[in-house]
């Protein structure tokens, strides 16, 4: 019994609370709620507050920058109308200028037409004034002139003669003085020293036993040495020297480049001698392209092919009256230009007509025809351009003069030429008998290489083995010989050396 009385009561106490606790929680929500209203109040008043403060700035800046739009409108508007002044005003003045030219161009009408009138006037006058005299002198206006002239002619015949005499005289006197200035300014401005070409080369070497090596036992390496260059080697009792001879410049410069490179090595023998030769001939080669690229530089010359810089070079070894070729070219290159810079021709056509004037010269061995001749070919080959070419071919007037530049460039060849020490006469005609000697011998087909040696007094032929045997060789040195003594004029005699070898090379493996 007393159980159900406090499960009774326990029952009712558990209902109080729960009533109890709704209502507290009812009671705390309203009050979250009133909290939570007051705040929302509170922010959207901020809010209020604070649109009103910017919708008020932004009144205030709309209503400055309209402040500053009027201010500056106002501004554009008086600009506008002082500029509106300034062209009514100078309308104004233009008017009146207007108006002033169409007065003095109306006053000079008037004054041409009251001109016309009285040169109408002159002119009738004058008219009958010549009627008149045609009648007293019985002559027409033409029969008069005529006869006045004749006899002013025949007054003034010997003043006039005289007077066209001075003026001729006076004009040549000029322009001479005028050339010989402009030459001495083109020679003044390109002053390089020159030296003629002479015939040997020195070789120095370390000691004098260095001889006995060179010239071999029985003299094999000397012969060998000089069959393959085709110089000649004069080894003497002169001390630590030996020279070589030859007219040819690539041939003893050949000669000279193998001879120091065998005493330098130190091993001198026939098959060591053909090797040192073709090195030096390859060394030349590269010479010759140097001295050609060295002349294009030095005169400021371009757009040359290659190979026509490699002819150019061969002119180092090329020479004319014992001067060297290639530096006569660079000089008249020289020359040419001063001198079209003063007459103010096209510098670049004569320097580059200068630079390769005498360019068949590189050729004028191995082809037929003057250098000139071969020149022109060449460069028609190379193709250079027709004002250049016009240049060249009239150097030496085998061509008409038909440039300013030709006239400068043949000037120039002859100021070259005409250098004192610059060329020797004898030297050049030296060197013409021994080529003209060669060539004796060069023109039977059964030679290969002919090489002129003791200054003319000694022909050495090579021919070809498989063309001729050993009597043939003979004959062909009784032949040769005659034709010398039928086409050369010389002194002495010429000894004529007919060579033949054969060569039978294997190898072993």
């Amino acid at each position: 019994m007393e159980t159900n009385v406090f499960s009774f009561l326990s029952f009712i106490l558990l209902g109080s609370g729960i009533v109890f606790g709704y209502f507290i929680r009812q009671f705390l929500a309203k009050k979250q709620i009133i909290v939570a209203e007051n705040k929302a109040f509170q922010v959207l008043e901020e809010a209020k507050r604070k649109s009103k403060e910017k919708i008020l700035d932004a009144k205030n800046k709309a209503v400055e920058i309209l402040e500053e739009a009027k201010k500056k409108e106002k501004e554009r508007e008086d600009y506008l109308r002082k500029s509106e002044d300034r062209l009514e005003r100078k309308e104004e003045n233009i008017e009146k200028k207007f108006s002033e030219l169409e007065e003095r161009k109306e006053s000079l009408r008037r004054k041409v037409k009251e001109i016309q009138e009285i040169k109408k006037e002159i002119e009738q006058t004058r008219e009958k004034e010549q009627e008149r005299l045609e009648k007293i002198a019985g002559l027409n206006r033409e029969q008069a002139k005529k006869i006045l002239l004749q006899l002013v002619e025949e007054e003034n015949r010997q003043n006039i003669s005289k007077r066209i005499e001075k003026l001729e005289r006076d004009g040549m006197e000029e322009i001479e003085k005028r050339s010989r200035d402009l030459i001495v300014q083109a020679v003044q401005k390109y002053a390089s020293s020159h030296v003629a070409e002479i015939t040997t080369s020195t070789v120095a070497i370390p000691s004098d036993e260095i001889k006995g090596r060179i010239i071999g036992r029985e003299g094999r390496n000397i012969k060998a040495l000089e069959r393959i260059t085709g110089v000649e080697i004069i080894v003497d009792d002169t001390p630590e020297v030996v020279v070589i001879s030859c007219f040819n410049p690539t041939r003893r410069e050949i000669a000279r480049v193998a001879l120091e490179k065998l005493i330098e090595d130190g091993r001198i023998h026939p098959s060591r001698i053909e090797d040192a030769v073709a090195y030096a001939k390859k060394e030349i080669e590269k010479k010759i392209k140097e001295a050609g690229e060295t002349a294009v530089y030095d005169t400021g010359v371009v757009g040359l092919d290659k190979k026509l810089v490699y002819l150019l070079g061969r002119l180092r070894y090329r020479t004319s009256f014992g001067q060297n070729v290639l530096i006569h070219s660079i000089e008249v290159a020289h020359l040419a230009g001063a001198l079209a810079v003063e007459l103010g021709a096209n510098v670049a056509v004569a320097k580059k007509a200068g630079l390769l004037h005498d360019i068949g010269k590189a050729l004028d061995h191995e082809v037929q025809g003057t250098h000139v001749e071969i020149g022109v070919k060449i460069l028609e080959k190379f193709g250079i351009s027709k004002e250049v070419i016009d240049a060249v071919k009239s150097h030496h007037e085998e061509y008409p003069f038909e440039t300013p530049e030709s006239f400068l460039v043949a000037a120039a060849d002859a100021i070259s030429a005409s250098r004192p020490g610059a060329r020797k006469d004898k030297l050049e005609d030296y060197l013409k008998r021994l080529e003209e000697l060669e060539g004796v011998a060069l023109s039977f087909e059964e030679v290969d290489k002919a090489y002129a040696i003791q200054a003319g007094r000694e022909i050495r032929i090579f021919v070809k083995p498989e063309k001729v045997d050993d009597l043939g060789a003979l004959k062909l040195a009784r032949k040769i010989a005659d034709k010398i003594e039928e086409d050369l004029k010389y002194p002495g005699e010429i000894k004529v050396n007919v060579l033949r070898e054969t060569r039978s090379v294997e190898y072993a493996r």
